[in-house]
């Protein structure tokens, strides 16, 4: 059996129904996954994105870097773009 909820909280456990799924958009491409809150780089893998390339949100029309190591809740209906990781430049 696999533990395909590491990265990923809910709700079980607290006498909360299990979470449903819902649909977020990545790269212009649908995707389907259980609502709730996921570690940045365990949702990038849920939705294919490499490991090596950066996610962003896009809330009202802003664009919100999402670090690997942070948060990120789904409920439905949001929105990503994933691209190559940019150095500082000089």
């Amino acid at each position: 059996m696999s533990n395909e909820h590491e990265g990923r909280d809910h709700g079980e456990g607290n006498n909360h129904k299990p979470a449903h799924e819902v649909v977020v958009t990545v790269d212009n491409k649908k995707h389907t996954v259980k609502a709730g809150i996921y570690v940045v780089s365990a949702f990038k893998t849920e939705v294919g994105v490499p490991a090596a390339k950066e996610l962003d949100q896009i809330i009202h029309g802003k664009i919100e870097p999402l670090a690997d190591e942070a948060n990120v809740t789904i409920k439905g209906h949001e929105v990503f773009v994933s691209h190559e990781r940019t150095g500082s430049s000089s």
